[in-house]
């Protein structure tokens, strides 16, 4: 007979984004529906296509760390550093007396604007000319790297690199870590900071982006019929994954339990998703049949839904094949890159949080900007441009990658002790 399976509780969630700092900013946010999307602020955006994105206008990287180290790190990095401070004040935990602590955090893209930088050195100046902390800076596992020299976290270290899947997998293999009994507490999440011309001009390359630059509020748009692609968001946003009994004992607030994680490959295509919606439904139903639950049960989804034309009807044909087309017609999505913008890697962990709220709160974070709902997209329950209040005890949050990564995270009401 196999030993109990242990438990995993949401203790701490740290969150850096465009529509706040700190989770109680974000979800304040979340729930009123306010959009994180301006013209861009951090270079001048006149050659591009599109210039408008979700970027942290009011991040100041020494409120976290000290000048001398924030000057060793790239933006995606000094937001991972500062999302696990948060995470870990918001768990009541100190860091020196957790030593033990693991980080499980990935980024899809990692030190683009170093990149950026260091190749112009290269071709203006030679390639002696370039910095010794090139690498250190642009490597993509150096937002868990830094969390935990910062930090002083000497448990397991983790970093995935699976593009927009990045973060539900990171929070996914540490679920599995505590477990097997690696670690009792685990810092888990995504960090992105791709709001650079090269990274705008790439995504425009593929067509990837709203133009909507004379409305930025109104530009993401999951699940509307004028949609017209997603707008990018940064941020840093992290869960502090803990053993249940662990939490427990210390008399730990528990926004939500862990209660599942599927992932499944499309095998299809480097960018579009699997027409069929079979491999994303089948990491929804391998994460409900890890959590113990079936599909009924779940009632609410918090929707990967970028705001593109292909990927937006597609996950909701994936939801129906999951939970059943009847089921799937009651059961409440939404959206929330309509506000925070699409963060990339560090997208799962800002869904994955504000999941757990909406379980723990009993309210159910809106898509806005929904005015239309484009008919290949009906046949679920969208909460549109309004937050609504309903006790829901089984969630799941979605996150699929280029490549065809596929990984749903499923997630549990705590009653409070």
């Amino acid at each position: 007979m196999s030993p109990e399976r242990r438990r995993v509780a949401i203790t701490g969630l740290g969150l850096v984004s465009s529509i706040g700092i700190g989770q109680e900013d974000v979800w304040r946010n979340a729930l009123a529906g306010a959009s994180g999307a301006r013209r861009i602020a951090s270079f001048d955006p006149d050659r591009l296509a599109t210039q408008i994105a979700c970027e942290v206008n009011d991040f100041v990287p020494e409120d976290f760390m000290d000048r001398r180290a924030a000057r060793r790190m790239d933006r995606f990095a000094q937001m991972a550093v500062a999302a696990a401070r948060l995470g870990l004040d918001d768990a009541g935990l100190d860091p020196a007396k957790v030593p033990d602590a693991g980080v499980y955090v990935g980024s899809g893209i990692g030190g683009l604007a170093t990149f950026v930088d260091q190749t112009l050195v290269c071709f203006e100046r030679g390639p002696d000319r370039l910095s010794p902390l090139f690498i250190p800076m642009m490597i993509a596992n150096m937002g868990a790297a830094q969390i935990s020299m910062q930090l002083g976290l000497r448990g397991p270290l983790l970093s995935t690199v699976s593009a927009c899947a990045t973060s539900n997998h990171a929070i996914g293999e540490a679920l599995d870590a505590i477990r097997l009994g690696r670690a009792e507490v685990i810092v888990a999440g995504g960090t992105e900071a791709a709001i650079v011309e090269m990274g705008i001009g790439a995504f425009n390359a593929m067509r990837a982006l709203s133009v909507r630059n004379d409305a930025p509020e109104s530009a993401s748009r999951p699940f509307d019929a004028g949609r017209d692609g997603f707008v990018m968001g940064e941020a840093g946003a992290v869960l502090v994954l803990e053993e249940f009994a662990h939490a427990r004992a210390r008399g730990a607030h528990i926004y939500a339990e862990l209660l599942g994680y599927g992932l499944t490959a499309d095998a299809h295509h480097v960018t579009e998703p699997d027409p069929t919606g079979t491999a994303p439904a089948g990491a929804i139903r391998m994460a409900l049949g890890e959590a113990g639950v079936t599909p009924e049960q779940v009632g609410y989804v918090n929707a990967h839904a970028t705001s593109t034309p292909v990927g937006d009807p597609n996950e909701i044909r994936s939801i129906k094949l999951a939970l059943g087309e009847q089921h799937a017609s009651t059961c409440m999505v939404s959206s929330t890159k309509s506000m925070h913008g699409h963060c990339l890697g560090a997208a799962g962990g800002m869904e994955a949080a504000l999941t757990a709220l909406a379980l723990e709160t009993g309210w159910i974070p809106p898509t806005i900007n929904l005015d239309e709902l484009d008919p290949a997209c009906a046949g679920v329950d969208h909460v549109a441009n309004v937050a609504r209040s309903a006790q829901v005890d089984v969630a799941v949050s979605n996150a699929f990658g280029f490549g065809g990564h596929n990984a749903a995270l499923v997630f549990g009401r705590v009653e409070p002790s």
